[in-house]
């Protein structure tokens, strides 16, 4: 990697954490102003809205310690990086998910069968809409960073508190037809319906960290880019075949077969690979690219063209 390309790594880095850190100072106060509204109302709905927050502090912690860890440099142990821990952060916050799901489930199950009528309902809405709305703003901000940076820590918990974000629209509009009604068997019944959708984005969540845990490539968008630029940048080559990517976390690797001719020396050789490799680095910040010279007796006519 290139000294710029490193330096950019690690302004990324430090950007990063400082989200990840910002991101549990947000979900603090939402719980805060969360849990108030439970206690105005005494609301089993807004009760597993502040539930849910909990589970975003605590995601919030595990993804900053995962995100420190995922941009240490490589090491003995670990030449290939610590890019994955971002991943375990993921899948951690989906479990978490799970459980307070499970959590809200238990609490709607009793409250469906002895309903209560709430205090000061539009107060404890009012209060929960404040909170709704810096979560809005916040988790559009996560998931703005978490792609620039390919972060799945940040874009997991932008992700799951955008669910937060919907679901709390949902109760709050729920709770205004209770109000309004007169029906309290409403309230546990967008509990539970909170815990259901909560359930779903965990399982989202959990899905997308195992895929990359599985060595996932590039999505097709990025994968037609990676063969353009190598089209357009292996000029003096004969052709590139066996092209192949994977994403860790935010880290890309791209490794491939290039073909010269047999009479080309290695110097020239290398100046083409280090004329692709820069071009693949300015496009993916940080890419790890691996090239395997050949012979011209082992073109195969069926990879990327060379313009």
């Amino acid at each position: 990697m290139t000294a710029s390309a490193m330096a950019m790594a690690d302004e990324s880095g430090r950007l990063v954490k400082r989200t990840a850190m910002m991101t549990i100072a947000v979900a603090c106060l939402v719980l805060g102003i969360k849990y108030a509204a439970y206690a105005v109302t005494g609301s089993v709905a807004l009760f597993s809205d502040a539930l849910e927050s909990i589970v975003n502090v605590v995601a919030g912690v595990i993804a900053l310690w995962a995100v420190s860890v995922s941009y240490k440099p490589a090491d003995v142990d670990h030449p290939y990086g610590h890019t994955k821990a971002e991943y375990f952060s993921a899948v951690v916050e989906g479990v978490l998910i799970v459980v307070a799901a499970l959590v809200i489930l238990r609490e709607a199950y009793g409250a469906f069968f002895v309903p209560r009528a709430l205090d000061a309902p539009f107060l404890g809405m009012a209060i929960s809409g404040g909170a709704t709305l810096i979560n809005l703003f916040w988790a559009l901000y996560l998931l703005r960073k978490g792609s620039e940076h390919r972060s799945p820590a940040l874009d997991a918990d932008g992700r799951h508190i955008m669910a937060d974000v919907v679901t709390s629209v949902g109760v709050l509009a729920g709770l205004g037809i209770a109000s309004v009604t007169g029906w309290g068997f409403l309230d546990p019944a967008l509990a539970a319906l909170v815990a259901l959708n909560i359930l779903r984005e965990g399982w989202k969540v959990v899905a997308a960290s195992l895929s990359g845990l599985m060595d996932q490539a590039l999505d097709p968008s990025d994968d037609t880019r990676v063969r353009e630029i190598i089209s357009a940048s292996a000029q003096g080559a004969i052709e590139v075949h066996d092209v192949r990517s994977r994403t860790a976390g935010r880290a890309v690797f791209i490794e491939f077969h290039l073909v010269v001719p047999s009479d080309m020396r290695v110097a020239d050789a290398h100046t083409i690979c280090d004329r692709i490799e820069d071009r693949l680095q300015e496009a993916f910040a940080g890419a790890r690219v691996l090239i395997h010279v050949e012979p011209e007796g082992e073109a195969k006519q069926v990879g990327v063209p060379v313009l």
